[in-house]
């Protein structure tokens, strides 16, 4: 068995911890800068071809400039957190042992896992709330669309969908990868040191 309580262990505990609410971070920073790709896009658009804000334009929008930034984004963005949820395990348990890993492994797990519910949840309530707000008439409390309630809705709404869509989906697949690479690789870990790592800490 494996002692939480050792130094290295509790210590990659806490950095395991730490793992999914850096990949949160990274992945919401992504769709943020995603987006504001895409609206400049289509205002650039509007600026060259003011017609497309017609009724009836004669011409069709580039739509395949929209997708392209969606598509690209989605591949490039996801490149630094991917490269973080590999590598720690590698980087963790090469130079400090299993031990570490096993401590990094119960800090992910344990933190992705209240984090995915928390996000998820979070997120469709915010999606859920703006949607209730927009189906309430004008003369209610909560005015309706387009009232200052339903705006501040739409603000919530902008965090909750990459929250319940992006984030919280994706930390899934931290967990697995994260064990899946530790469990490949942990005959290289015990080859090192008798699986203490370089450092032989343990």
């Amino acid at each position: 068995g494996v002692n939480m309580l050792e130094p290295l262990t509790f210590a990659f505990l806490i950095v395991g911890g730490m793992i999914p609410f850096a990949f949160a971070a990274m992945t919401m920073k992504s769709v943020g800068e995603a987006a504001m790709a895409m609206v400049m896009e289509v205002q650039r658009q509007f600026d060259e071809k003011p017609h497309l804000l017609d009724a009836n334009p004669t011409e069709r929008p580039d739509y395949d400039a929209c997708i392209a930034i969606s598509t690209k984004a989605s591949l490039r963005e996801m490149v630094p957190p991917g490269i973080m949820v590999m590598g720690t395990p590698l980087l963790t348990g090469i130079f400090f042992g299993v031990t570490a890993v096993s401590g990094l492994l119960v800090g992910s797990l344990i933190a992705s896992v209240q984090l995915a519910i928390s996000m998820s949840n979070s997120g469709g309530a915010w999606d859920n709330a703006k949607k209730y707000i927009e189906k309430a008439s004008p003369d209610s409390d909560l005015k309706g669309k387009g009232s200052d309630i339903h705006k501040a809705a739409v603000v919530g709404d902008t965090v909750g969908d990459p929250f319940k869509d992006t984030s919280g989906p994706a930390l899934n697949i931290v967990m697995k990868l994260m064990a899946v690479l530790s469990l490949v690789f942990a005959d290289t870990f015990y080859a090192v040191n008798a699986g203490r790592g370089v450092f032989n800490l343990a």
